[in-house]
């Protein structure tokens, strides 16, 4: 049996940073964790192939030798899963799919032989068994949720790691928090589900030994969901894996609350982590209260950013506007926060219902869905009808993202930034693509690009405040490039 792997291109976003990947030499920036999970269930005689789409193109021999392809995706990548669900389908080839973006709109694919949904540990083996049988059905679920203990590691081995700018790896799955809008607690549910220490230390001791060094992204939906273990197990023996291995770092997904623990903090940027992204949405406390996000009210959120970022975090934050109780000013306050709380990357976006979370239930029974499914994020489209004007909401949205990534305002809001920073104590070993990347940097930013002033201007004023600050002032001007040219190219 010959499958194909295929994994979707993702668009252009501010979270995906293609425009900063030519700087350091890479083609996407993480792998596909779910498909390489997926691929080592997959019966060891059957040949396999990936091919990741934000890394190379689907060709025609790819399509020739395959027999059946394996396809997953999330929600963004609907326009590139199409394309090639209508690829594999011209040549014959049975499709197998999987994933947030058909366990949420099956029903728009009836070009796919067998959907394989909820978690591939619990729906993959029944289906590979009634393959064999000849009588594989179109649908596999489950209602359960698997054991992590049972999922092997990825089978890295399928993609060329030095074509990524990051690693991934998963420790948990599952939120305890029920947002209206999430549908996180619906594909994983609300009990946390943990890996064992072992297993999470064999995962990196894998990838370590095929040769990474680098950025590695813990997935979890929420890295502070069972925060016990966490602190009395899982960190500390990544503090101890840590040790003699200076360019490794991580990052993760954490709820704002990780503000209040100044143990959990300390800990993490013990363990190499640098960054994490928190989900912010609102700054109106109705809101808040009203989607369910309780553990983001009364709270002073831009002091709560700021105490992250001393403890050696930065912070990356999600925005959404949209919500029924939004006034007219609430775009003005998303950028005061914004610039204030020195976050850096903003990912702002019109508030969305997804199949099978409270928010689609609740507008569905009030008649607020209009039908869309397919969005364009970065000009604010929606399936909801929102009680603010449509034009006011998506010009609103623009707004903040054209404001926060103005150069001017970007560059000042890194020195807000570093003006709060304390950077932590993380071992990093100097190698020549580190000059190449900077060399790059020097070039097209700070002598062809338009930005020259405020870079040159940016690395001046770290050097004089804190000359180790330089090299990240480097890395956040090159991001700085990537959301500028998101700007300049997507948001109309």
């Amino acid at each position: 049996m010959n499958v194909l792997l295929i994994y979707p291109e993702f668009p252009d976003a501010i979270w995906n940073f293609r425009h900063a990947l030519k700087f350091i030499g890479k083609k996407a920036y993480s792998p596909p964790l779910g498909l390489l999970t997926v691929a080592a269930m997959l019966p060891k005689s059957w040949e396999l192939r990936l091919v990741d789409i934000n890394i190379t193109r689907l060709t025609d021999d790819d399509l020739a030798w395959a027999n059946y392809a394996f396809i997953s995706a999330m929600s963004v990548q609907w326009e590139s899963a199409h394309q090639s669900i209508t690829r594999c389908k011209a040549s014959g080839i049975k499709i197998v799919a999987g994933g947030p973006l058909f366990m949420c709109d099956y029903g728009q694919y009836e070009e796919i032989d067998h959907f394989v949904l909820n978690e591939a540990e619990l729906t993959l083996a029944p289906f590979l068994a009634d393959l064999e049988r000849g009588c594989a059905k179109r649908f596999y679920r489950s209602p359960e949720f698997a054991d992590l203990s049972k999922t092997p590691i990825p089978l890295w081995e399928l993609v060329d790691l030095n074509s990524y700018a990051s690693m991934n790896i998963q420790l948990s799955r599952g939120c305890p928090y029920n947002c209206e809008f999430c549908n996180l607690t619906t594909l994983f549910g609300r009990i946390p589900r943990t890996k064992g220490v072992k297993q999470i230390i064999d995962e990196l001791n894998y990838i370590y030994s095929l040769g990474w060094n680098g950025s590695v992204f813990c997935v979890d939906d929420n890295f502070m969901s069972n925060k016990r273990y966490i602190k009395s197990e899982m960190l500390p023996a990544l503090i101890g894996w840590r040790k003699g291995k200076p360019g490794i770092t991580f990052y993760t997904e954490v709820s704002i609350n990780l503000a209040d623990d100044q143990q959990l903090l300390q800990m993490m940027a013990e363990a190499g982590f640098n960054q994490v992204f928190v989900g912010i949405e609102t700054l109106d406390d109705e809101s808040l209260d009203k989607c369910g996000k309780k553990q983001n009210k009364n709270r002073d959120l831009v002091e709560n950013v700021k105490h992250i970022q001393r403890a050696g975090l930065q912070v990356m934050a999600g925005f959404i506007v949209g919500f029924d109780t939004d006034a007219p000013d609430i775009f003005r306050r998303q950028i005061d926060f914004i610039q204030q709380s020195g976050i850096i990357m903003a990912n702002i976006a019109v508030l969305q219902a997804p199949p099978g979370t409270r928010l689609y239930a609740r507008l569905e029974k009030e008649g607020r869905l209009n039908g869309n499914t397919l969005f364009d994020f970065l000009n604010g489209t929606t399936n909801i009808l929102p009680k603010m004007n449509m034009v006011a909401l998506q010009e609103g949205y623009k707004s903040i993202i054209r404001h926060v990534y103005a150069t001017d305002h970007y560059y000042e809001r890194v020195k807000t930034f570093f003006r709060e920073y304390k950077q932590p104590k993380i071992k990093t070993s100097l190698r020549l693509k580190h000059f190449v990347i900077l060399c790059r940097s020097f070039y097209y930013l700070g002598i062809i690009g338009k930005e020259r002033f405020y870079f040159w201007n940016l690395l001046c004023w770290a050097y004089f405040r804190n000359p180790k600050l330089i090299p990240l002032s480097v890395e956040l001007a090159i991001k700085g490039h990537h959301f500028n040219k998101v700007v300049e190219l997507h948001v109309t």
